[in-house]
């Protein structure tokens, strides 16, 4: 629960919020906050709903941090609760304008598609990453000519403002690696994706120099799955789990479709993708020959 403040201090949550920046992760710490609440109360969805004039739904959907807030909704709630400490409550309401503040991705709203645009946030407000992919490098690492072919498999017949303006979310989502305090990517990548010349050799070959250059970097570790290695763990497809500070915010497996996506963030759900990644990172070449093994995979393109 937040605690009331001294005057000039800062809630766990308004300090995360000056740090982190992601508005993502405050709706769903604000709607988990508002959940409890409700929970300890012994209230209903139903009857919180009827208390801000909405369906049972739309309160089950704001204590996920799937919609936006009002405030006027948040205060009714709050009384409803039983929340009449005038400090606690100012510490929650001042959290709904920062809540619901667009973040930078906004400005690709015409090409973001919504099951995409809550894992950006969650992207930019994790301090953990690790990702196994099948198919291509992960997002994060591609360089622009590969993500390009990328772009070009999805939208064959995008026009060149639109598959430039998707490589350019590709890039700026890019930019989290090299801020001053980034999260640390763990990339377990399939054999198979770093020897498919996607986009023709010299790109691939581009790629693969950029992998090299990028594991150079303390925060950014990538594994190869080699084909060896025959069947494994995650025979099932790609996924991520993304993992963050805040004490409230469990981890987020992150499944992606072909034109939806899958968030799980149940515990016996990421108990199971866990033990996957762990035995993906025994099954792997070692992060210390990664770059042995992309050097050897570059010479044989």
């Amino acid at each position: 629960m937040i605690t009331a403040r001294a005057e000039g201090d800062e809630t766990p949550l308004n300090l995360m919020a000056r740090e982190r920046g992601s508005s993502t992760v405050l709706r769903i710490l604000l709607g988990s906050q508002l959940r409890r609440l409700r929970e300890t109360r012994g209230i209903t969805l139903e009857a919180a709903g009827h208390s801000i004039r909405a369906s049972h739904s739309k309160i089950s959907r704001m204590e996920l941090g799937r919609v936006s807030f009002r405030a006027r909704d948040v205060a009714d709630l709050l009384t409803l609760y039983g929340v009449s400490d005038e400090r606690e409550r100012e510490a929650l309401l001042s959290l709904v304008s920062q809540a619901n503040r667009p973040g930078w991705w906004h400005n690709y709203d015409d090409i973001l598609p919504n099951w995409f645009e809550a894992y950006v946030g969650l992207e930019e407000a994790a301090t953990r990453i690790r990702c196994y992919e099948v198919q291509f490098v992960p997002g994060l690492l591609q360089t622009p000519e590969y993500a390009r072919a990328v772009v070009l498999l999805g939208h064959p017949d995008g026009v060149e403002e639109e598959v430039q303006r998707r490589v350019d979310l590709r890039m700026a989502r890019q930019k989290v690696l090299g801020r001053a305090t980034p999260p640390h990517l763990w990339a377990v990548v399939d054999e198979a994706a770093l020897r498919r010349p996607l986009g023709g050799v010299e790109v691939m070959r581009g790629q693969i120099r950029h992998l090299i250059e990028a594991i150079a970097s303390p925060n950014i570790t990538v594994q190869v799955m080699p084909f060896s290695a025959g069947g494994h763990a995650a025979a099932g497809g790609p996924f991520s789990i993304l993992r963050f500070s805040e004490r409230d915010l469990p981890d987020v497996v992150y499944l992606e479709q072909l034109t939806s996506a899958i968030y799980l963030d149940k515990r016996e759900d990421l108990d199971r993708y866990q033990a996957v990644m762990e035995r993906l990172c025994i099954d792997a070449v070692p992060a210390s020959e990664t770059k042995k093994a992309l050097t050897r995979i570059l010479a044989e393109l």
